[in-house]
């Protein structure tokens, strides 16, 4: 039995749902639009050059989860998920993931994205492994702190080996597909590592490397 390995954001939708979900925020007036739309953007532009401080983003982006009640946040996040992630779902995601289940692989999610994001889109693609950065949940209220180690380039590989103690699951072939160099820490662990949509930087270290490369857009 295999292991497949999914990066969320750019890999299996076509955009970044932690940049999007900031959005939704300015745009439903939930948040300080201007301010808040210039940090996001901010963040998300040192993500893409690989230069972005986790858990400096992490603070600026859970603030909003810890000053609102629970239900509201499952209330916007219902909303968020119609209007920003449902149109950017990949078909060629959906086969890419049939083919594997087919193989009898087993499907997880990795993403640095945290869980309160992720979760349902990871539901909407039938996916019931997700390692994805943990918000810190305490008394029925989101703290605005995580617990354990950020899923996020080397925290990825940590997260991922503590799972795989945690199954007791060795696999003997694994795959990871991802668009980022920012995951380069774990495509050089897997046995087959797959550019999918590659940044630049990744799209050269997979040449260099002769590692799949591989399109889920249209």
């Amino acid at each position: 039995m295999g292991l497949a390995l999914f990066d969320l954001d750019n890999t299996l939708i076509g955009g970044d749902s932690d940049y999007l979900w900031g959005c939704f925020l300015v745009e439903q007036g939930i948040v300080d639009g201007a301010s808040y739309e210039r940090e996001n953007r901010r963040f998300y532009d040192l993500y893409k050059v690989g230069k972005l401080d986790i858990y400096e983003f992490l603070d600026f982006q859970l603030r909003p989860l810890a000053a609102n009640e629970l239900d509201t946040l499952h209330h916007w996040r219902a909303q968020y998920i119609e209007e920003k992630i449902v149109p950017i779902l990949l078909p060629k995601a959906h086969d890419l993931l049939n083919r594997h289940r087919d193989q009898g692989d087993t499907l997880v999610i990795i993403t640095a994205t945290n869980r309160f994001i992720t979760a349902p889109i990871a539901s909407l693609y039938g996916i019931n492994h997700l390692l994805a950065t943990e918000p810190e949940l305490r008394s029925g209220r989101y703290t605005g702190g995580i617990t354990g180690i950020p899923c996020f380039q080397d925290g990825k590989v940590v997260r991922l080996e503590q799972w795989l103690r945690e199954q007791r699951f060795e696999p003997q072939e694994s795959w990871f597909y991802s668009d980022s160099h920012n995951d380069l820490p774990l495509l050089n662990r897997v046995t087959r590592p797959v550019a999918v949509d590659p940044d630049d930087i990744l799209r050269q270290h997979a040449v260099e490397h002769d590692w799949r490369i591989m399109s889920l857009r249209d």
